[in-house]
């Protein structure tokens, strides 16, 4: 953990207009709950709509997107990279220090929300257990699109097919997908910590916290791989 990148990371990312991308969906997740439940809806008829179909399927994974594509990727794409690899600093060293500012901003912005809807379902526990659910789903999602910035010049959209198209479409129709899905990592984990009607996992818990730890460390290895590779000149070999 590099303080000095840390900081330089986190306000670049904080400063620039990228950051009022992250405010609408939290705000939409909280508006939703306050709606529901001033209509007189109980947590059990908006809560997985809500909490599961935006929370967990949007609002978490969408925060990640935005956060873990640009710690690294956005200065990849202006070059400013290069100051940083021009040091005599391990690659690894960067990669997790980027990574650590994309978990925390991620968590904030998600886990933040998802807080105020279970304290709105009038669930302590759920709360605090989607709050672990959006750090553990920070942490996989993170490393995840982290490497993708490493990997291509297109992280966004490599991201987007992911999210999309993997967890939000085959996974609702291939169940063997779903053990390759932060979503239902999340979701079981969250299920396992504070059981109620409104979210239900299909992943098995051990194998949860072994595939987010799998995805974790995989992508952070081949994050820190990858950088290994760039030149002075930021192209890769």
């Amino acid at each position: 953990m590099n303080p000095t990148i840390a900081r330089i990371t986190a306000r670049g990312l904080l400063g620039r207009r990228r950051i009022w991308l992250l405010v609408p969906l939290p705000l939409i997740l909280v508006g939703l709950a306050l709606l529901a439940r001033a209509f007189g809806a109980t947590p059990q008829e908006w809560g997985e709509p809500v909490i599961v179909g935006l929370g967990f399927t949007a609002v978490l994974p969408v925060i990640a997107l935005i956060v873990g594509t640009g710690v690294l990727g956005s200065e990849i794409d202006d070059g400013t990279i290069t100051h940083i690899l021009a040091k005599p600093l391990p690659r690894a060293e960067i990669v997790f220090t980027k990574l650590a500012v994309a978990v925390g901003v991620t968590a904030a912005f998600a886990g933040a929300p998802l807080f105020v809807a279970g304290v709105i379902a009038n669930s302590l526990p759920l709360a605090f257990a989607l709050v672990v659910g959006a750090v553990v789903g920070s942490l996989a999602y993170s490393a995840l699109f982290v490497m993708v910035s490493v990997m291509t010049r297109r992280p966004v959209l490599l991201g987007l097919v992911y999210v999309v198209l993997w967890e939000g479409l085959l996974g609702n129709i291939l169940s063997g997908t779903q053990k390759l899905s932060i979503q239902q990592y999340v979701l079981s984990i969250v299920d396992w910590l504070a059981p109620t009607d409104i979210l239900q996992g299909k992943v098995s818990v051990p194998v949860s916290f072994v595939m987010a730890a799998v995805f974790t460390v995989a992508a952070s290895a081949y994050a820190v791989q990858r950088l290994r590779t760039f030149s002075v000149a930021g192209e890769t070999g």
